[in-house]
């Protein structure tokens, strides 16, 4: 992966602690860039996903600890950088249909802090982290920047007034933001809340269990919600690539892309494909705790990332076997962080 144009740059990542955010991490000290990782703070001194990066790297990272909500915080995070990766936010969905105020708390107001404190201490460019979950379920698929914005749960709400906050700080004060917009993605040191390794971890479990004689029923059951939605599983390297390449496009602030691969797939199939690989029949039990509100379910979402293409270079490399393979083989190392008997929401 070669930038070169952001060596020797000071960018700080907000939610660095994360999924997405620790891989943006160490594919930054890698290219030579500066790195601030902003984490929420805590007293334990855990830095999330970031503990699971080699020393080599994090000896080259500045941690700060500290709260998006907090403006004061915010503005002594910002100071002093040149590009501003903002990922802080509340992701789960699940948890949004009962703590909503949280997610207005933080990835609204968390996002006004960041927009305010980059345009006072004039940051060259901000890369705002959208979501696909912004599009509610597809009027027409592939899903284009153009498609209307139809938040069906209180998360994409919010994540949808997030969008609307940076593009007016763009519109009325000329800020340089670039949003980007990926659809569902997937690798090592995702968490359970997410549909593959909610699958792989209890598959890996309920096979552990069978082979130690544990498990009454020799057979590989996982528990899920609806497997009919559609989605587009974009692997975690692919993303971090469409990061990368809007931080370093020229003239296109103000604009969104979406990042996905283009191709949809059931949550019933990802299983089959799952099972394929790990060479295991897997048997799926439905979970009603695990069901969204008919209403709530996004039904269809598959990218259309022709504009990614384009206008700053960016189309997925992994195939979702790639992906797959290497998540299975990442979860499978560090299986005991999964807390199965746990529905994480």
């Amino acid at each position: 992966m070669e930038y070169k144009n952001l060596k020797s740059k000071k960018i700080l990542v907000t939610g660095a602690g994360g999924f997405i955010g620790s891989h943006l991490v160490e594919e930054l000290v890698k290219v030579g860039a500066r790195v601030r990782a902003f984490v929420k703070y805590n007293s334990r001194n855990d830095w999330g996903m970031l503990e699971f990066l080699p020393k080599d790297i994090m000896k080259e990272v500045e941690v700060i600890a500290g709260d998006i909500q907090d403006s004061f915080f915010v503005r002594k995070a910002v100071k002093g950088c040149n590009i501003v990766l903002h990922l802080a936010a509340l992701i789960g969905i699940p948890y949004s249909y009962v703590a909503p105020k949280h997610y207005i708390r933080v990835n609204v107001e968390g996002t006004l802090n960041i927009l305010q404190a980059c345009l006072d201490e004039g940051i060259e460019k901000i890369v705002h982290t959208s979501t696909s979950e912004v599009y509610g379920t597809a009027k027409y698929v592939p899903i284009d920047e153009n498609h209307p914005i139809n938040p069906q749960s209180p998360y994409a709400a919010s994540k949808a007034a997030a969008d609307k906050l940076a593009e007016s700080y763009y519109l009325s004060f000329g800020l340089p933001i670039v949003i980007i917009r990926p659809f569902n993605t997937f690798g090592p040191r995702q968490s359970a809340r997410a549909v593959i390794p909610a699958v792989i971890s209890q598959a890996l479990w309920s096979r552990k269990s069978y082979l130690t004689g544990q498990a009454l029923k020799k057979k590989i059951v996982v528990k899920l919600g609806n497997l009919e939605p559609i989605r587009d599983l974009t692997y975690v390297k692919d993303t971090v690539r469409g990061f990368f390449a809007v931080a370093t496009a020229q003239d296109c602030t103000g604009e969104v892309f979406n990042v996905g691969t283009g191709c949809g797939i059931t949550i019933g199939e990802l299983v089959e494909t799952i099972s394929k690989i790990m060479n295991e029949e897997i048997h799926i039990e439905i979970d009603k705790k695990r069901m969204r509100p008919e209403k709530s379910e996004v039904m269809e979402l598959i990218c259309d990332y022709s504009k990614a293409k384009q206008v700053i270079g960016w189309e997925p490399e992994y195939s979702l076997e790639e992906g797959l393979i290497k998540t299975i083989e990442w979860i499978e190392k560090h299986i005991s962080r999964y807390k199965i008997d746990i529905y994480n929401i």
